[in-house]
């Protein structure tokens, strides 16, 4: 144990470089994800997030986007506790049996227009856990899906890309 420890103290950390912190690219995106938002909705962009039996990869990178770095909000999109309020359902995971009923009244409860993002591979068909006994497939499986954001988990540009794709293809 002792042996252990003193490895992994000697160790660097695994962990990857930071973005740069003066990237265009993510300041352009965000940006034109908030003015999209602006001229569709006529206001900002409500996302209601559900995690629908995932390993929490893709809730990392989620929650990553409200992070000072990405700080999505500085923008109008913002993620809401209630599917009263959002515009969005972004659902990351494989379905559980548990969570298949709590998905769909979620979507029910959604006021129109109303989306659905996909987001990672286990929410496309049920990626790792799919054929597993405790899993209901992938989300297009319980409820509409209008758009799939791939990855495992997919980066916060990858969402943001994603939604940027959902809003301007869109027909209101």
């Amino acid at each position: 144990m002792r042996r252990l420890l003193f490895d992994t103290l000697r160790k660097a950390p695994l962990t990857e470089p930071a973005p740069s912190p003066h990237d265009p690219e993510i300041a352009g995106l965000i940006a034109q994800l908030g003015q999209s938002a602006q001229a569709r909705l006529g206001r900002s962009l409500a996302i209601r997030e559900v995690d629908a039996g995932s390993c929490n990869g893709c809730e990392l990178e989620i929650n990553a986007l409200g992070n000072a770095f990405y700080d999505f909000e500085r923008f109008g999109l913002h993620l809401v506790a209630s599917p009263r309020h959002a515009d969005v359902l972004l659902v990351t995971g494989p379905v559980t049996l548990n969570m298949r009923q709590a998905l769909q009244r979620t979507y029910e409860a959604m006021p129109s227009p109303k989306w659905v993002v996909a987001a990672g591979g286990c929410a496309l068909d049920g990626g790792l856990f799919a054929g597993s006994y405790a899993c209901a497939k992938g989300v297009s499986d319980i409820i509409p899906v209008d758009l799939h954001i791939p990855g495992c988990p997919p980066t916060p540009t990858a969402l943001l890309k994603g939604l940027l794709a959902l809003l301007s293809r869109t027909q209101m």
